[in-house]
Formats: C-alpha cells, sequence, structure tokens
C-alpha cells in the first residue's frame, strides 16, 4: 500500500470469553443526535478504586494537570457511503457499498449489500436521482468478490477526480445503530466530523474528538495542557461486535496511521517532565500504543496496526485516554476493561446506563484513569 509498512500489532496476552464484556443497554440510552454545545455532554469520571464522578466534557481541564498532554486524531471522514444499482443485466438491483479501504488512485474495498446480487465484472452505477458527479454517475466494476461481503471495486475516475465524484454521490457512513434508525441527513456531514479533522480517509469518526470546540481547546491550554494531532484512518471494523466465543479467535482489520517525529519529540519530552498523555479516544491509543517501545517512548510511526488490546495487555504510552460509551462484546469495550479493570468498567457503565448517559458515536464521554499494574 504505497510502500507502508506494515505492523501486525496483535497483543492478545490471554484467552477471554467473550461473553465477559456482554452486558444488556435499552435503546433509550443510544444517541441519535449530539448534544449541543459539543462540549455540554455528560462526562463520567473513572479512577480505580475511587467513586465515579458525573461531570460534563467542558469540565476536562480539572481533570488533568499543567504539562499533561491531550493527543488528538485529526483524520477525516470520507462520504463512503454509497447507494447505486447494478446495470447491463435483465435486473438492476439495488446496491449499497460503504468504502473501506483504499487501494491506488481507482480501486477501493468495499461492504456492499446484498453481495449476493453481485458477481465478478458486474458494474455499479452510483448516484442518487437529481444528484449527479461530474459528468453524470459515478459507475464501478466489480473487481474482485471475498467473503462476508467484501468486495474491490474499480471506478470509473481516477485521483482527486474521483475523490471529487465520490463526495458528490456519497454520504457520511452512519453506524447502523444509528443508520437504522434514523435516515441521515446534511446535519450528519457537519455532526460527524471533529473540530480537528483535516486528513481524509477514515470510515468512522473517531468519537471522542466530537466533544470538543474551540472554547474547550482554549481551556485547557489555558491550564497548561498541551495539544498534539495525530492521524489514524478509522475502518468499518470499528463498528462489528466479536463474533468469536474467545477473544483470540477474532481477527482485528488493520487501519493505516502516522505518528511524525516532531508529536514523538514533544510527548517523550513533556513525559520526561512528569507530564501524562492524555488519547483522547481509543483510536489515538491504538496508534500511541502501537508507536511505544517497551519502555514507553514513543517512536515516529507510519504504517497499518492491527493492535487488538484486552485485559492482560501492559499498557507503554497512555495514562489517561477519554473515550465515548460502547458497544456490548466489541474490541473497544474490551480496550476500556484493559485499561481501567474489567470489574471497574462494568461498573461505571452500570452506572451510566442507570443514569440515563447517552451511549455510542453521538453519545457522552467517559474519563478513563489507568489502572496501576
Amino acid at each position: 500500500m504505497d510502500g507502508r509498512a506494515y505492523v501486525p500489532a496483535i497483543d492478545i496476552l490471554s484467552i477471554m470469553r467473550t461473553d465477559l464484556f456482554d452486558f444488556e443497554l435499552p435503546e433509550a440510552n443510544i444517541a441519535l443526535r449530539p448534544v449541543s454545545p459539543r462540549d455540554a455532554a455528560r462526562m463520567l469520571v473513572v479512577k480505580p478504586d475511587q467513586p465515579l464522578i458525573d461531570a460534563i466534557v467542558s469540565d476536562l481541564p480539572r481533570f488533568l494537570q499543567p504539562g499533561d498532554q491531550l493527543v488528538v486524531n485529526d483524520t477525516k471522514v470520507i462520504p463512503a457511503q454509497l447507494t447505486g444499482r447494478r446495470i447491463g443485466r435483465e435486473t438492476e438491483p439495488k446496491i449499497e457499498a460503504t468504502l473501506i479501504k483504499r487501494f491506488d488512485g481507482s480501486r477501493w474495498q468495499a461492504l456492499v449489500k446484498p453481495a449476493k446480487k453481485l458477481a465478478q465484472g458486474d458494474v455499479i452505477r452510483f448516484g442518487n436521482e437529481g444528484r449527479v458527479c461530474l459528468l453524470g454517475n459515478l459507475d464501478a466494476q466489480v473487481e474482485h468478490k471475498g467473503e462476508n461481503g467484501e468486495v474491490t471495486l474499480s471506478f470509473s475516475f481516477h485521483g482527486p477526480i474521483l475523490d471529487q465524484a465520490i463526495a458528490d454521490v456519497g454520504a457520511p457512513p452512519l453506524p447502523p445503530y444509528i443508520a437504522s434508525r434514523r435516515t441521515p441527513d446534511e446535519r450528519d456531514n457537519a455532526d460527524y466530523q471533529t473540530m480537528f479533522a483535516v486528513s481524509e480517509g477514515a470510515v468512522a469518526a473517531p468519537t471522542a474528538g466530537l466533544h470538543f470546540t474551540p472554547g474547550l481547546e482554549a481551556a485547557l491550554r489555558a491550564r497548561g495542557v498541551g495539544l498534539h494531532r495525530v492521524t489514524l484512518h478509522v475502518g468499518a471494523g470499528t463498528f462489528l461486535p466479536v463474533k468469536a466465543d474467545d477473544t483470540a479467535e477474532h481477527k482485528m482489520h488493520a487501519e493505516w496511521g502516522t505518528v511524525s517525529v516532531e508529536t514523538a519529540a514533544a510527548l517523550n519530552e513533556a513525559r520526561a517532565k512528569g507530564g501524562r498523555i492524555v488519547a483522547v479516544g481509543t483510536t489515538s491509543l491504538r496508534l500511541l500504543e502501537s508507536a511505544a517501545a517497551d519502555d514507553g517512548t514513543i517512536k515516529p510511526f507510519t504504517a497499518e496496526t492491527a493492535i487488538f488490546i484486552t485485559p492482560g495487555y501492559r499498557f507503554k504510552a497512555v495514562d489517561v485516554l477519554m473515550t465515548n460509551f460502547h458497544l456490548p462484546r466489541s474490541t473497544l469495550f474490551m480496550l476500556v476493561s484493559a485499561f481501567s479493570g474489567l470489574e471497574t468498567m462494568q461498573q461505571a457503565y452500570a452506572h451510566a446506563i442507570g443514569s440515563g448517559y447517552r451511549f455510542y458515536s453521538y453519545g457522552d464521554a467517559s474519563l478513563l484513569f489507568r489502572r496501576s499494574t
């Protein structure tokens, strides 16, 4: 992939039953829209062996110390949800495609529904009635068909022209637990991007970053907290529950990320002076842990990572994690359980559900402090 290295950083230190990470979540707790302003969302502060604290996101500066360093993900969500029809045969069934990985200037890997309606060589014409892109519609040929609905699409446009065509006919790929309950609309184009989004390539938002506002950033800087940017292009795998009975049987999707030389040096310098590394979102955490050496030193990093963090993992770089509330049986709930302890997180989630916290992408936040090892 463009000469980039691949780092199969898969950390599963013990086999655990997936059902340990299951819980019941009422539909009423699932957020369908974000709050406004963004930093008015609730925030549950979780410190191991201490009482839970109910706060709001704008309170974040008072829970951090001068010298702490926030790390945000500046990836930008592309309009990766495409709707079209198979053409060139007697019937033209509707096809829905979600772009998940770019191979080169004209080819993407995508998840399609219904996959059984497509065969290698078929052509899909994307574009909604009343909305056209460039010369008309956007065509793609099915170059390869894999398992579980994954196909390789070869588009009729290339490079920046293809990017513009996708932007014209595509829509934000809202998570299925939102899209199944309401129709995505124009509001989502803005709501589903963080204020840091500049590097196009994600098919899902790094949702902890959705809570930030310019005012909150200014308050953090006034507190003496630094802010740094990294990039991890979030993939569609972030939505998927773990279906295997044991965590060791689950295969993570690889995602591309980068930590610059300058960011790595600044974080290492701050940590040497006693500052804590505060990851905004599990994507930032996974990238920093992938870039960290065994002694905790953060190295410059440009590669794909498939790191899978479950209880038993030894954290090397991150001290505090700000994140949203995650799905049952998900790799992300496993990650937060590794970070603060499974029993602690079970208690925190039970409190959040009972107290009406809003879950998932447009939901509320939690501020987690790492359990001592």
